[in-house]
């Protein structure tokens, strides 16, 4: 690896060898050759002048692609696609004639991406299924754990570890199903002509449009497509792209929630991400524990949340049939944001699967706010044996901003001792104590973890990708 010039953070430290394969040039260059063989081949079957020998030698020549030559045409010609007819065409000399016959440029380019994406996104979706597996195994463990609930991030409620990583999962379920719709409406292009006419295919089929809807139909299974757009102009629509962009931006949505909240988590020592035995924090401050995965995360996702924008801007300003400006954003927007989120996944696998809960500082932190969640229920109590409603209410409230304020100078909660001492007070410290139980104060968050669970279909992982990298 040289270390002379630029290379992107993304595929030299966080993605995944399987991801910077999908986008390589090689890797695209490859499908360029297949779908210029699956053109040939349905031509071939229907009846145009492209023989079966032809075809065959095409389909023999997917692999060695001569780079050298590539990229000396592309300098003469100034055309990456055409480079790429004449490399082809010098190693089939019999079929160097009928290659990309009748086709534009956004045959192999469109096409290509289109297939590039669908890969990359079930490879995703198997990268997804296994962080929410993570999470789910995880709300199960903890499902009756109870913990301080905040709103406006401030102490609230008692919920339970558990529930609370249901929050996440359902925003991944969430995430899941926009990526499967996606993957369940992504078309083909197909061979459309320089404006989406058709009118090349017109001439070579001698007028027989059957034909033409058959050779793109023909081309689109090849590549496991089942539908094609109706309409197109010289490339599949930009909007598509969007589509495409918003799932990712998606998907880094729901991770920088789950990051950031354990980043907060982690500053109040309830729950923390793995940290190896010989893990540096800090190169100063060698006592330093840093949320430095989750802070990565949050990092690569607001990346991808930006990085979303291009695709609507671009698809915004494609002029009539189409205009150049999208390209060259494309060929940078498009995969860094594949391996972007890509990242993030690998990184939320890792956080998820070896979480560290402190069970007794998260209980010593229910500890310190119970008295003060408890008070409705000894407010019900006091008025059942007997107490004025208003009256205990009042009393209940003094005694409350009292040690509210003990708390903010630093010491210790005294409430209840307050309460059972107040002789107003119907409560002794006894019948106090009997209601102060935390797992009396978490409501359905069990029965509701438990359901949510029982109803959660994950499916399987599409890929078992095995590649690692040091986290």
């Amino acid at each position: 690896m040289s270390n002379e010039y630029y290379e992107s953070p993304l595929s030299s430290r966080y993605s995944s060898k399987t991801m910077q394969r999908l986008f390589s040039l090689d890797y695209r260059c490859h499908i360029w050759r297949k779908l210029w063989v699956e053109l040939a081949r349905a031509q071939h079957e229907l009846g145009l002048p492209v023989s079966a020998e032809q075809v065959a030698e095409l389909a023999a020549h997917t692999e060695n692609i001569d780079y050298e030559l590539a990229a000396a045409k592309e300098t003469e010609l100034r055309h990456d696609v055409m480079a790429h007819i004449h490399t082809y065409g010098e190693c089939c000399p019999k079929a160097g004639g009928i290659i990309h016959l009748g086709a534009t440029s956004c045959y192999v380019t469109d096409n290509g991406d289109l297939i590039i994406y669908r890969e990359a996104l079930i490879y995703l979706r198997g990268e997804l299924i296994k962080v929410m597996q993570n999470l789910a195994a995880f709300a199960e463990r903890y499902k009756a754990l109870p913990t301080l609930g905040y709103t406006h991030g401030q102490p609230a409620q008692l919920v339970t570890v558990g529930k609370r990583a249901c929050l996440y999962l359902q925003d991944f379920e969430s995430d899941l199903a926009e990526l499967d719709h996606l993957l369940a409406t992504l078309r083909f292009f197909g061979s459309r002509g320089t404006t989406g006419t058709e009118a090349s295919f017109m001439s070579l089929f001698n007028g027989d449009t059957a034909k033409i809807d058959a050779m793109n139909e023909m081309i689109a299974k090849a590549f496991g497509f089942g539908s094609l757009y109706s309409v197109a102009g010289q490339t599949y629509p930009r909007k598509e792209d969007s589509r495409i962009m918003n799932v990712l931006s998606n998907v880094a949505q729901s991770a920088y929630r789950f990051a950031g909240d354990l980043r907060l988590l982690a500053h109040m020592n309830q729950i923390e991400e793995p940290f190896e035995k010989s893990q540096v924090g800090s190169s100063a401050m060698a006592y330093k524990r840093n949320p430095m995965r989750c802070e990565r995360i949050c990092s690569l996702a607001r990346y991808v949340m930006v990085d979303a924008l291009n695709a609507p801007l671009t698809a915004s300003v494609q002029w009539f049939e189409r205009t150049l400006d999208d390209s060259a954003n494309r060929r940078i927007s498009l995969p860094e944001a594949f391996l972007g989120i890509d990242a993030v996944l690998r990184l939320m696998k890792n956080v998820t699967s070896g979480m560290v809960v402190n069970e007794m500082v998260i209980a010593k932190a229910v500890e310190r706010y119970l008295p003060f969640i408890a008070t409705e229920n000894l407010l019900m109590s006091a008025v059942k044996k007997g107490g004025n409603r208003q009256e205990i209410h009042e009393i209940i409230r003094r005694r409350s901003m009292e040690q509210s304020a003990r708390l903010k100078l630093g010491e210790e909660c005294r409430l209840l001792e307050a309460l059972a001492a107040d002789e107003a007070f119907p409560l002794n410290a006894a019948e106090i104590a009997a209601l102060i139980r935390p797992e009396d104060f978490i409501g359905r968050c069990i029965e509701q973890v438990t359901d949510y669970l029982k109803h959660l279909d994950l499916g399987e992982p599409l890929v078992d990708e095995e590649d690692q990298i040091n986290l």
